[in-house]
């Protein structure tokens, strides 16, 4: 694995294991503010749940074995992608949380979570962005 992939790894584990510890605690109820209004479940526990999700993936990412990088890579995007209603809801319904105040800033946090999604993939192994297919074996 190359060290910009490690690093990216590293990284994304760091943040979604913060992330997943702030759900908990201290931006509990920011967290809340972004489960859509239509969810069925109770927001609170949604941000209870997602956030023992996020630092037990976060964990993972980080802790995993190379030969099973990749379907740790993948569960990380499905869940970026299982997220991504959140973040919709957030911007449609324009509701305020993490300094996101206005509709410009909600709508440029959508563009980033495919950032995530594809940073997810390639830093546990899926797709070289140049173009080379990578061998089945990780590295």
């Amino acid at each position: 694995m190359t060290l910009a992939r490690h690093a990216l790894r590293v990284v994304l584990g760091v943040f979604l294991v913060a992330a997943g510890v702030l759900h908990l605690t201290s931006l509990r109820a920011e967290f809340q503010a972004q489960v859509p209004s239509w969810f069925p479940a109770d927001a609170d526990l949604v941000v209870v749940v997602s956030g023992v999700v996020e630092i037990a993936l976060g964990l993972a990412l980080l802790l995993t074995p190379a030969r099973q990088r990749r379907l740790v890579g993948l569960v990380v995007a499905v869940f970026f992608v299982a997220v991504f209603p959140g973040n919709v809801a957030q911007y449609v319904e324009g509701t305020s949380a993490f300094g996101l105040d206005t509709d410009g800033a909600r709508l440029t946090r959508l563009f980033f979570q495919p950032v995530l999604v594809v940073a997810a993939l390639w830093a546990c192994g899926w797709f070289d962005p140049r173009g080379a297919e990578l061998s089945r074996t990780p590295r």
